[in-house]
């Protein structure tokens, strides 16, 4: 979907200032939202897509006003929420109130290593051969759904060039919304400045994005 999440050449929001040497946390309260959401995630309940699409439905004032964790706290909400894991008056209590879904698993302290590095690997199997090769000139399609989509903004209706084919992979844009993992190829496709970002861009600069197959077409 088009929102506030997607940012890539939008003007208006100043210049991207690095912060030196930045922690990976700014407060103590970060960490206990990286755990919640980790934790909540290994209830089985959503997928990260699905998890994404909570993040960009979140209304453009209030994204646009809160930090990074600030987003994923109001995220996670609306997913227990959703999920029957907890209710608006427990939110705002802090006290259990009802009996809630089960979660199909728990994420127990001693199991959190040997999780976190395993990750979440996302590449699946497919029957088909790609449709595209090293080298081919494509074109991304231009659409714009109320729906979850890893295509961004600025590079839709583009021209480019496929670098590489990285394998097949779960296909967001369906396993957001529970319509099934339906793998796709996926592929880096290379983008001249000029082409993403107009006349005056930096001729020496380059974009590269991971396009999946349904994405692109032949230039």
């Amino acid at each position: 979907m088009n929102g506030p999440h997607d940012l890539g050449g939008q003007m208006g929001f100043g210049p991207v200032a690095p912060e030196k040497d930045e922690p990976c946390f700014h407060a103590e309260w970060e960490k206990r939202v990286l755990g919640m959401t980790l934790s909540s995630g290994a209830f089985g309940a959503w997928s990260i897509d699905e998890s994404r699409h909570a993040r960009e439905n979140i209304p453009p004032a209030d994204y646009l006003a809160a930090s990074y964790y600030e987003i994923w706290t109001r995220a996670l909400e609306v997913l227990l929420k959703r999920h029957g894991f907890v209710t608006d008056e427990e939110i705002n209590t802090g006290h259990r109130q009802v009996e809630g879904t089960t979660p199909k698993r728990v994420l127990k302290a001693e199991m959190v290593p040997s999780v976190l590095a395993g990750g979440g690997p996302c590449d699946r199997p497919v029957e088909t051969t790609p449709r595209f090769a090293a080298g081919d000139r494509v074109r991304t399609k231009n659409f714009n759904p109320t729906t979850h989509t890893r295509l961004p903004r600025y590079a839709r209706a583009k021209s480019g060039r496929v670098e590489a084919i990285q394998g097949s992979y779960v296909f967001p844009d369906d396993n957001a919304h529970r319509k099934g993992e339906n793998p796709q190829w996926l592929y880096t496709v290379v983008f001249d400045g000029s082409e993403i970002w107009g006349e005056g861009a930096d001729p020496t600069l380059t974009v590269s994005i991971d396009a999946w197959e349904s994405y692109l077409e032949r230039a």
